[in-house]
């Protein structure tokens, strides 16, 4: 007997990225492009049978004609765009080539493309309930997962080095969930990076889910103190939790290094005055105007160390106290780090001592 084309969600455990999915060559992805950037199985590849216009076409013809139609010019469609893909991307793959094929739940489009991968002669396999399933999977890991592990929450003052030092402890072998690197955003009402919007809020939870089944839960996880959003995405609730529950190591940084280290992180901003402007005019409500048109004119002036000090003082400071000692109780009994060298080689040698105290 030929093996089964159907691959049960099953698979999408937490040995999903190391076992199950191991055992294929590809992950297929057949959704439009559009779904594709929605989010997708981590690894995919895209091999849409539809784009975008044409799901839109047969979609419509659906409504306003029959489903007969509909399927007719979808048919046609995805036969075509089946072809193009075999002649292209796929051509080269060997006799021995072991695909897994997914569409939105498992059904028609996968099905085609599974089909015919198989009647070449390619043991193609077919995800039952496609990237449907799949997010159930995500949604119901990110609620209980982090309740299993163990956070270290880096804490400290805007410009106080949390990033540096986190990606000094995945240099020295730390194990490290960074959701400002994940969400391409440093957090704060300034933290938009320069020609890197953020992701969709699916494909941020599914990075942290991808992040989350790579760590051993025996061993401390670090990461940054957040709020629920970092930008416009929002951290899953048990994770936010969990962190919150988790031991608080506080950076106390001095003053003049904060102010050195946020001109070096917001570089794009200095170097774009009509944007830090417009950026500025986004804490409109939270301060007095003249307080903001002072901002301005330092910018307007190149004063960039007073800019700095002053937001500090007058905004990111007050802010901090707030919403920390709210937010995180253990913060209160944290381990308090002086940071007296905030340079590459100062941070690694504080990662270093600090991913070698027991948990």
């Amino acid at each position: 007997m030929r093996e089964r084309a159907n691959v049960r969600i099953d698979l999408l455990t937490a040995d999903f990225q190391h076992a199950d999915l191991a055992r294929f060559d590809t992950l297929i992805d057949v959704r439009s492009p559009g779904e594709f950037a929605q989010d997708h199985i981590p690894g995919a590849i895209n091999l849409p049978v539809l784009s975008d216009a044409e799901r839109a076409e047969v979609g419509t013809l659906h409504k306003q004609s029959s489903a007969f139609e509909a399927k007719k010019r979808g048919g046609a469609l995805v036969a075509r765009n089946i072809a193009a893909h075999i002649e292209s991307t796929l051509h080269h793959q060997p006799r021995s080539w072991t695909p897994l094929v997914y569409c939105w739940r498992g059904g028609s489009r996968s099905g085609a493309m599974t089909h015919i991968l198989r009647a070449i002669g390619w043991s193609a396999q077919q995800l039952e309930g496609g990237y449907k399933s799949f997010r159930a999977v995500v949604r119901r890991d990110l609620d209980s997962l982090p309740s299993v592990l163990q956070f270290k929450v880096v804490c400290g003052r805007t410009g106080s080095g949390k990033s540096r030092l986190l990606q000094a402890l995945q240099d020295a072998g730390a194990q490290v969930l960074d959701l400002e690197a994940l969400a391409r955003h440093r957090g704060s009402v300034l933290g938009d990076l320069p020609d890197d919007p953020q992701p969709p809020q699916k494909v941020f939870e599914t990075a942290i889910w991808s992040a989350l089944h790579h760590m051993d839960p025996t061993r401390p996880i670090w990461v940054e103190a957040e709020s629920k959003r970092v930008g416009l995405l929002r951290v899953p609730d048990a994770l936010m939790d969990a962190m919150r529950a988790g031991q608080c190591v506080l950076l106390d940084t001095e003053p003049a290094a904060r102010v050195a280290l946020l001109q070096e992180d917001y570089r794009h901003l200095i170097e774009n005055t009509p944007l830090l402007s417009q950026k500025l005019d986004c804490l409109k409500g939270l301060h007095p105007n003249e307080r903001i048109d002072g901002w301005k004119t330092l910018a307007d002036r190149g004063e960039w160390a007073a800019l700095v000090e002053d937001l500090l003082s007058h905004h990111y400071d007050p802010a901090y106290g707030k919403s920390m000692y709210r937010n995180y109780a253990n913060i209160r009994n944290a381990a308090i780090v002086r940071v007296s060298d905030a340079s590459a080689r100062g941070l690694a040698g504080l990662a270093r001592q600090l991913g070698s105290e027991r948990p």
